[in-house]
């Protein structure tokens, strides 16, 4: 951090803030620029503090955010690992528990469909990915070669955002300083480290979707299938019918309505690793973690529950 550099990420944060009819969302090249400096340690803190606010403040904008991605993704992108989709964990319920989509990402694996999963659930309520793959005796990847061991064994790795880049992992962690997440929350789940041809995008507002699908464009995407899901995540709850929207670089926009394919069923959570070993049998469960199979499914242009339920009971418990 230098003067010079102060000075001129000091520009975006007036550009961002300036009064009304002054002030304007950052260019594509801007946002680009202003997240090689935030990534390089070239603001001051309370620039970092001030720049996150108002992006979030003005709301989020296609362009900026494709930007920030694009810049992002310098310091963040493996490419090279065998990837069929991308999978981002970002979520933050307060009233999660398990996550069960992290067995419909595992079942897909094994199936020959290798799954990339990244994120940070530090401020979720619930369990952790890290926690719930501890319990089935795996562990997330320290590094590329990690990643692609476990790729090539299992057809699933998880990298924790910190493993991709620590300094952006402290940004994101800036919420708990800040009491909001920022834009930033967005470039995350838009990262697609590995280049991965497909891939799902939970969020928990559906205004984001708008933004999801729109930067998941301009940056050039193949396939991406975004919803509202529980806690943000990529989870599908059977008991409630929900829209799937899609991008295809192909085709365009589409939306795709999933029906409610099982009755709504309250109770307390079973046993994480004896669903997947198969030792408890919990058909509500379960059938979260099919429809949310079939999610990945449709973004890797495959069949839809029936496939999803083969899939599910194909699965290989890892212990």
């Amino acid at each position: 951090m230098t003067t010079e550099t102060v000075a001129r990420f000091a520009t975006y944060v007036a550009t961002l803030g300036r009064g009304p009819g002054r002030s304007r969302a950052l260019t594509r090249v801007e946002a680009a620029d202003a997240m090689r400096m935030l990534l390089a340690g070239e603001a001051d803190p309370i620039q970092v503090g001030a720049f996150l606010m108002l992006l979030r403040y003005r709301g989020e904008d296609p362009d900026e955010v494709s930007g920030l991605v694009e810049a992002a993704r310098e310091t963040m992108c493996w490419p090279g690992l065998n990837v069929a989709l991308d999978w981002p964990s970002y979520g933050a319920g307060r009233s999660r528990g398990a996550p069960w989509f992290l067995l419909a990402a595992l079942a897909l694996g094994q199936a020959g469909f290798p799954v990339l999963m990244h994120g940070s659930n530090e401020f979720s309520g619930g369990m952790t990915v890290a926690q719930a793959l501890a319990l089935l005796s795996l562990t997330p990847a320290t590094g590329a070669a990690a990643a692609a061991r476990g790729l090539a064994s299992g057809g699933f790795a998880y990298i924790p955002v910190a493993s991709l880049n620590p300094v952006f992992a402290d940004l994101l962690g800036l919420r708990r300083l800040l009491g909001l997440r920022s834009p930033l929350n967005t470039v995350a789940r838009l990262l697609n480290p590995a280049d991965a041809p497909a891939g799902v995008d939970g969020v928990f507002h559906p205004p984001y979707i708008e933004t999801h699908l729109a930067a998941a464009e301009r940056l050039g995407r193949a396939r991406l299938v975004v919803l509202k899901g529980g806690g943000g995540e990529v989870e599908r709850n059977p008991a409630k019918p929900v829209t799937a929207h899609l991008w295809d670089a192909s085709t365009g926009r589409s939306e795709i309505a999933l029906a409610a394919i099982a009755p709504f069923a309250a109770g307390p959570e079973p046993d994480f690793a004896a669903v997947w070993s198969g030792a408890v049998a919990d058909p509500a469960i379960e059938a979260r973690v099919v429809a949310t199979i079939a999610l990945g499914l449709l973004a890797l242009r495959r069949g839809g529950d029936a496939e999803a339920q083969i899939v599910w009971e194909s699965r290989r418990a890892v212990r």
